[in-house]
């Protein structure tokens, strides 16, 4: 069983920096693509970035130039750089790991809070 843990979130001024990171615990990690996701309050859960076990990495649009993933396959765990801090970036950011060529291997952290306020 897959277990993954979030931390490093926080309260941020705009233009500031964080850093977030995500353990996991499980065997094989090596093989799964890793993401980390956002979501607001009533709304749907969106990708931020992920990265393929190969480390191809993949963002969405509006954190480009901003966001970096990255992993560490010898610590088993996954990272978000974040720079230039929006008040928009302001979400829950959860991290997510899977298998996409098998059903069944999708699993979820519980998250952690980004707060982006003067």
């Amino acid at each position: 069983q897959v277990q993954l843990v979030e931390s490093g979130g926080g309260l941020v001024q705009p233009g500031g920096s964080l850093r977030l990171s995500c353990a996991f615990s499980g065997s094989a990690f090596n093989i799964y693509a890793m993401g980390w996701y956002r979501q607001a309050p009533g709304n749907q859960r969106e990708l931020v970035a992920d990265i393929t076990r190969s480390g191809t990495t993949n963002y969405a649009d509006t954190v480009k130039g901003r966001f970096t993933i990255s992993r560490d396959n010898a610590k088993l765990a996954v990272y978000l750089q974040i720079n230039s801090l929006k008040t928009e970036d302001r979400d829950i950011y959860y991290c997510n790991a899977k298998i996409p060529w098998e059903d069944g291997y999708d699993y979820w952290g519980r998250g952690t809070q980004v707060t982006v306020s003067s």
